[in-house]
């Protein structure tokens, strides 16, 4: 039998520069064929989009959720997978139109990691079964700040910004096994694109998913499996 390739694993590797003879780090993040996964479906769940949202309509629902709750706070998944031996970014379509990174907003009092493997267990699992632990949630890789209802989405806190932020959206990497089953919504679609399609494509995927191939630039990424 040969070896047994670990599940789960983001390791560095140690390469000789010149001078005190020291390493640099080198993160190496283990990735995945698509077809090692299994896509199925299940029923619709309430989407904001489905509800037809206008942007005032949307900044309004923020509003009221900021004077209950305080800065909303969003968790949102980087999974990567391979296919045609390029790494691929796992990506929720909405109605055929927008996308976005699976994930949600965080319940009152409810931890980064404890929220974001709720929301992708409700999300990708099987009616929203499953051990919300099988997800294995690594580094934060950005952080995304909203200064008022209605603004834009930036990687910073915006100078202009004299009260609290309204919204902050924190990317994880979340690390995929070698195997398991993604059961969708039907009134969603998950998609495997490339991370040379997302570069700085802001009109398509909007800045924050546009960005995610410069996080990821500090990874080599070994394609397990691949021949």
């Amino acid at each position: 039998m040969g070896e047994e390739v670990p599940c789960y694993r983001v390791h560095d590797h140690r390469h000789p520069i010149s001078g005190d003879g020291e390493g640099d780090s080198d993160p190496v993040l283990d990735i995945y064929q698509l077809s090692c996964y299994y896509f199925g479906s299940k029923d619709a769940m309430a989407t904001v989009a489905a509800r037809d949202e206008t942007p005032a309509g949307r900044a309004e629902r923020m509003r009221i959720n900021y004077e209950a709750n305080g800065l909303r706070t969003c968790v949102e998944a980087v999974m990567m997978v391979e296919l045609f031996k390029h790494p691929h970014l796992l990506l929720l379509q909405v109605r055929n139109s927008s996308f976005k990174l699976p994930g949600g907003r965080l319940r009152p009092g409810e931890s980064d990691i404890e929220g974001l493997r709720r929301k992708l267990t409700s999300k990708l699992s099987a009616d929203g079964a499953g051990d919300e632990s099988e997800w294995k949630v690594g580094e934060c890789l950005g952080m995304w700040w909203r200064a008022d209802f209605e603004s834009m989405l930036y990687p910073y806190v915006p100078p202009n910004c004299t009260k609290s932020p309204k919204e902050c959206v924190k990317l994880f990497l979340v690390m995929l096994p070698s195997s398991r089953k993604f059961i969708v919504p039907k009134n969603l679609k998950l998609l495997a694109v490339p991370l040379c399609q997302l570069h700085e494509n802001h009109k398509t995927y909007g800045p924050i998913i546009a960005g995610v191939p410069q996080l990821l630039s500090k990874f080599s990424f070994n394609m397990v499996g691949d021949t």
